[in-house]
């Protein structure tokens, strides 16, 4: 299992920034924010406000895709037992930014940097499948590789038969001593060897044309895919 220290990825946002003033007016206070050059006037409370005070406050608020981004990374985190520290570049400063070793080179955020300095860049590359290559994760269900032999050549009805198993999620053809490799995969059980060894005995020995069979089964495994069971 990964040490904890390895366990925690930085994904760097970049918000953007909003300037709002308030100064009192008579018994209110006006407060306008500042977009660009698009003013929202709004009105706010004056409990405990300085009459003579014109304070501009700094707002920060992310994009949506960037916005996305964050929860999507956080809850795909969770969920493999990773933690995700989010930096917003925009409140520490573009100087931070630019002598950053682990952004060097960036030209497009958010980024999310692995603890050994793998990294995704931009929102595009976002996907399930590219974050979960930066969160190798345990593997609580079962997964086995069974080897099978062949009579004949009657491929096609041993491959229906095999992908008709929910159990059965790869198929792979081969040259040389075996015809057939697949990948196994079942829910968590403690009995899983003999669980697996059953099904290759009682479902795929018993289908015609397969004269052997050879199943590995592993007691612990680390993966990169996106987890479906």
């Amino acid at each position: 299992m990964p040490a904890d220290e390895s366990r925690e990825l930085t994904l760097y946002v970049e918000s953007k920034r909003a300037v709002t003033q308030f100064y009192r007016s008579g018994g209110s206070v006006s407060q306008t924010a500042q977009v660009g050059s698009n003013p929202l006037p709004t009105t706010a409370d004056t409990r405990g406000a300085d009459s003579s005070a014109s304070v501009g406050e700094p707002i920060f608020f992310l994009s949506d895709d960037q916005a996305r981004v964050v929860a999507f990374t956080e809850e795909i985190a969770k969920r493999r037992g990773y933690r995700v520290k989010v930096i917003d570049i925009a409140k520490t400063g573009r100087l931070e930014r630019l002598v950053t070793e682990r952004l060097h080179g960036v030209t497009r955020l958010p980024v999310l940097v692995s603890p050994i300095g793998r990294r995704l860049e931009g929102t595009e590359a976002f996907t399930e499948e590219a974050i979960c290559e930066l969160m190798p994760t345990e593997l609580h269900s079962i997964r086995a590789f069974t080897y099978i032999k062949i009579k004949g050549g009657e491929f096609d009805r041993i491959r229906e038969a095999l992908v008709s198993f929910f159990q059965v999620k790869e198929i792979h053809f081969l040259t040389g001593d075996w015809d057939m490799f697949v990948i196994l995969e079942f829910p968590p059980s403690e009995s899983r060897k003999r669980e697996v060894i059953d099904f290759v005995t009682e479902k795929i020995r018993s289908l015609p044309d397969v004269v052997d069979t050879s199943t590995l089964v592993p007691e612990y495994t680390i993966t990169k895919f996106a987890l479906r069971i």
